[in-house]
């Protein structure tokens, strides 16, 4: 049976593989700076449809691979017809235990925006070619990956039905309305979703785990989960921003759970480069321009390195510059898309990793990159503006990368 099983899952893909099946470009021709503005403000949407992976798709994509893998493997063995027996016992309300054990859960953790949950979905499409697989010997069906969101409570007995809802959706089941017929105690409830993904479910995804933080059911909630593990043998990804990880270094227990994968904003090196350089060929202003260094050095202090936010910057931009009439992507449009349609943004920008952590290389790799030399200190360039009467700000422009910020 495992190598029936194991048929059913694509072949690992290389780096190379993956980003020729995942890149996302929408279709585009220089004909659609002559449309209407109508046709254009409707075509200029597709910017939104851009993917380009990264190193943290790779990177996700072979975590996600692995555990469904390993969770496939444990389905035919004998531990797993002994522990069948073991979840009917918990259905019933009865002692039981968990004997396949492991430490199967790793978390995806990063900032709201740089495109963790994308690429996540964009894995599993590509893990999971076929949404159910069909096993003739014996005969039964298995979800390779199911995904469901933490409640916002942080309900655990919300969390299992929600499990067994979506497990009924796709395989046409009646877990979730047996449980609610039989009014079903938590304890009943574990039993009867391990039972459920013991048999049908190769990795469980739950989005959303920040929600656990601060309230008062989420310890309850992660201790579920590693329960489910234990009487179920699945693979779980928790996906969360870093407001989790304060929770998940509380305790030994929570900690060793919480292992995985960790990431921030982009830095403003060569991959920045090219997500703008590759956005700003998709332009739809009747006057096309072309992207420079200043620019790219604008886009990252002004999105704090977050791909949401470069992205929505460079849509709103051509979108104010055709309703007002100027139909340019420049720095004038993108300071207007910034101050009129970030405000809410800029706290958390400004505050963004990007920022606080503008290291040295990074200043360093602007400079070459507009042929700027700091080797001046900035009490001579004030002694120099006094002396030749001359504009502070902008030697200090010439000399130093510098964010001007809207108030």
């Amino acid at each position: 049976m495992e190598n029936e099983i194991l048929m059913h899952l694509p072949r690992m893909k290389s780096e190379k593989e993956l980003y020729s099946e995942l890149l996302t470009l929408p279709m585009y021709n220089n004909n659609s700076c002559i449309k209407s503005a109508m046709e254009r403000l409707i075509a200029l949407s597709d910017i939104y449809d851009i993917y380009i992976p990264s190193e943290m798709t790779y990177e996700i994509y072979s975590k996600l691979y692995l555990a469904l893998l390993n969770s496939l493997k444990k389905k035919p063995t004998r531990a797993a017809v002994i522990q069948q027996g073991e979840n009917t016992k918990a259905i019933r309300n009865m002692e039981h235990r968990g004997i396949l054990g492991g430490s199967d859960s790793f978390t995806v953790i990063g900032l709201s925006g740089i495109g963790k949950s994308t690429a996540i979905y964009k894995s599993i499409e590509l893990i999971t070619e076929n949404r159910v697989i069909e096993i003739n010997s014996p005969y039964t069906k298995i979800i390779p990956c199911l995904v469901v969101q933490c409640p916002f409570d942080s309900s655990v007995k919300g969390l299992l039905l929600e499990i067994l809802r979506k497990a009924d959706e796709i395989l046409n089941s009646r877990y979730y309305e047996n449980a609610l017929r039989a009014r079903a105690t938590t304890d009943m409830l574990i039993g009867s979703v391990s039972q459920a993904a013991l048999n049908h479910i190769g990795l469980l995804v739950v989005d959303e785990i920040q929600n656990v933080v601060g309230n008062k059911n989420g310890q309850s909630l992660v201790g579920m989960l590693t329960q489910l593990i234990n009487n179920s043998g699945i693979s779980i990804c928790m996906v969360g921003t870093p407001k989790c990880k304060i929770f998940f270094e509380k305790e030994m227990q929570l900690a060793r759970r919480s292992l995985g994968l960790e990431y921030g904003v982009m830095d403003y090196e060569d991959c920045f480069y090219e997500l703008c350089k590759i956005l700003f060929q998709f332009q739809y202003t009747k006057t096309r321009s072309e992207m420079t260094d200043e620019t790219v050095r604008w886009l990252y202090e002004h999105s704090g390195g977050i791909v949401s936010v470069v992205v929505s910057l460079i849509h709103d931009a051509q979108e104010i510059a055709m309703l007002d009439g100027s139909e340019e992507l420049n720095t004038q449009s993108l300071n207007k898309a910034y101050k009129k349609r970030m405000s809410l943004m800029r706290g958390y920008i400004d505050s963004s990793p990007a920022q606080k952590h503008y290291t040295q290389r990074s200043r360093q790799k602007i400079s070459e990159n507009n042929s700027i030399s700091s080797n001046i200190s900035i009490s001579t360039l004030s002694e120099k503006a006094k002396t030749e009467n001359a504009d502070f700000l902008a030697l200090l422009k010439e000399n130093y990368a510098v964010t001007e910020v809207g108030v």
